[in-house]
């Protein structure tokens, strides 16, 4: 089953990334979980650590470009399929190295991606 990692996780249930988690798991999307705080959320826990994350099909961003940028080479490293950019995450520089690794980038909002059928 292909995994999304929800990249940029809160734990404040007015959060975007917090809902996605919610409905990614309400879509039997298997659903694994990065933030800057410990927790869990609809029985997903959010880790600080990235040696656990493997087999990865999908990021879905919720960091702004500015905080992007120390993480550029874990994302890549990870090797997912692709990598979707959430309204406010948009970023041409980190595109660019993402298509040079052969990862495909999709500007989207996974949260109107998974109420209208599209994700896949």
């Amino acid at each position: 089953m292909k995994k999304t990692l929800v990249f940029g996780a809160s734990l404040k249930p007015s959060r975007y990334s917090y809902i996605a988690i919610k409905r990614l798991v309400e879509a039997s999307v298997k659903t694994v979980a990065f933030g800057a705080k410990e927790g869990s959320v609809a029985g997903v826990k959010i880790l600080k650590r990235f040696d656990t994350f493997n087999d990865i099909d999908t990021i879905t961003l919720y960091l702004n470009p500015n905080r992007q940028k120390v993480y550029y080479n874990i994302i890549i490293g990870l090797k997912p399929r692709r990598v979707i950019f959430n309204p406010g995450t948009e970023n041409p520089e980190f595109y660019e190295l993402l298509r040079k690794a052969g990862i495909e980038v999709e500007i989207a909002c996974t949260l109107v991606l998974l109420a209208t059928g599209q994700y896949n």
